[in-house]
């Protein structure tokens, strides 16, 4: 077989010695997950996954080096994806030692190359006029302040996405100083797309300028036509380098407005709206439906009907960014942080084979870092920031299975030549004299 089960090992104490976190039905993980849930996600299934993961991820690389001794060996090491893996990142410099706020810091380089940044305009502003990007900011749980996470991205090489600029939901979105007149709201909208814009343009690169526009009800006031009036004003004030996305709806959810949602971007894209990305959502807050989904008595976690509203996203011709990923464990046991790893794990696979999908961004990276009602457990790191199941899951998936490297001699026609993932490479080699030469290319 050409893809064979995946076998990651975990040490649990008073419980079992190893465990196998597979992507597909195994005999001894069915005390983990029911049959009914691999008649799902069956092996049928899986080998259609890894063609599409071959057929969209991957390119065939041509690289000459013709001075290059033939017979040379070349080291080829993936660097970097061109494909998104990211988390949100807002519970930075608030976790409880400097120990536990270094590990969640390198979880940004290493297992995510994007983060997602805070920018709720209720706690970024809740005193008008005194916004909260400085780093002396008073603190405000997972809203920490702009500036000193934009910074350190930068320092690391990260990809940094600004969310969200203005939230259809009033309630939690918009400062409680906001006025209820639509005419000054409206120029606050303008101002506060202009302030963002100046200071940030050259240093986050993926704004969601909307989130959440679709469901009107209990949304408070609002202007009219705020959504494309955003747009419009993000439009003229971030550079064109700048991409903006629209964000909204949850895959995970009985309530259909994906196509809702398609025909408002196909609309606001037909009336000249700038929109760079559509956000889709995925949010598996209730330990019950993972117990749920685990049983294979979830119908919203059907490969079948994802692929249906993804395929609907897709007529609006933009790429997809999974935006917002929480998968939480049904319990805190072994048996459940297991749950959470398959569940995720073939989500993931699900979603990179799919051939307009940019880019996954995993939710609350930390146990207990969840919005008030959130799950408390949904995280890749428990509440001390040691690694759950999850974890070693994903870095398994986008640091080893969906990199490329590998060494090879060069041929007589001093050209390499091979197929790989699409990101930024670097070959290595040496010379006669034993002198290391290097060369980057990207691979698109």
């Amino acid at each position: 077989m050409r893809h064979t089960i995946l076998i990651l090992l975990f040490c649990f104490s008073n419980c079992f010695s190893w465990a196998q976190v597979p992507h597909r039905k195994a005999a001894d993980v069915r005390h983990v997950m029911a049959d009914a849930y691999w008649d799902m996600w069956n092996d049928s299934l899986q080998e259609a996954i890894d063609h599409n993961i071959d057929r969209y991820r991957k390119a065939n690389a041509t690289i000459k080096l013709p001075n290059v001794k033939p017979g040379t060996m070349i080291r080829v090491e993936q660097q970097t994806h061109s494909f998104i893996f990211g988390g949100n990142i807002f519970v930075y410099g608030q976790l409880s030692t400097p120990e536990m706020n270094r590990r969640y810091e390198q979880t940004f380089g290493t297992l995510f190359n994007a983060a997602t940044i805070p920018f709720y305009w209720k706690t970024l502003e809740p005193e008008q006029g005194k916004p909260r990007f400085e780093a002396s900011s008073p603190y405000v749980f997972r809203r920490p302040p702009t500036d000193p996470i934009v910074d350190f991205c930068q320092q690391k090489g990260i990809m940094t996405k600004g969310h969200a600029i203005i939230y259809g939901l009033r309630l939690h979105g918009h400062p409680v100083w906001m006025p209820e007149n639509r005419d000054v709201m409206d120029s606050l909208f303008q101002a506060h797309i202009r302030t963002l814009a100046l200071r940030y343009s050259d240093k986050v690169k993926l704004w969601d300028v909307v989130n959440e526009p679709i469901d009107q009800a209990n949304r408070g006031l609002m202007p009219d036509d705020y959504t494309f009036k955003c747009f419009q004003w993000a439009r003229h004030y971030f550079p064109s380098s700048v991409q903006l996305n629209i964000n909204d709806v949850d895959l995970h959810s009985g309530v259909d407005l994906h196509r809702r949602y398609a025909e408002l971007t196909r609309n606001l894209l037909y009336r000249g709206a700038k929109i760079d990305h559509i956000g889709i959502e995925m949010h598996i807050f209730d330990p019950m439906e993972a117990a749920d989904i685990a049983q294979g008595k979830d119908p919203y976690i059907s490969p079948a009907l994802l692929q249906d509203k993804l395929d609907c996203l897709k007529t609006t011709d933009l790429p997809i960014h999974v935006s917002e990923v929480t998968v939480c464990a049904p319990d805190t046991t072994e048996n459940g942080k297991l749950v959470q790893a398959v569940i995720a794990r073939n989500l993931y696979r699900f979603w990179f084979g799919y051939p307009t999908v940019e880019g996954i961004t995993w939710w609350n990276v930390v146990d207990g870092g969840g919005a008030l009602g959130e799950p408390s457990y949904s995280g890749i790191y428990d509440r001390n920031m040691n690694e759950k199941p999850v974890y070693a899951v994903l870095d398994e998936l986008i640091n080893k299975e969906w990199k490329t490297s590998f060494a090879t001699r060069l041929g007589k026609d001093r050209t390499l030549t091979f197929r790989g993932f699409r990101g930024k490479y670097l070959l290595t080699w040496k010379e006669r004299q034993g002198r290391e030469r290097h060369r980057e290319f990207n691979l698109e």
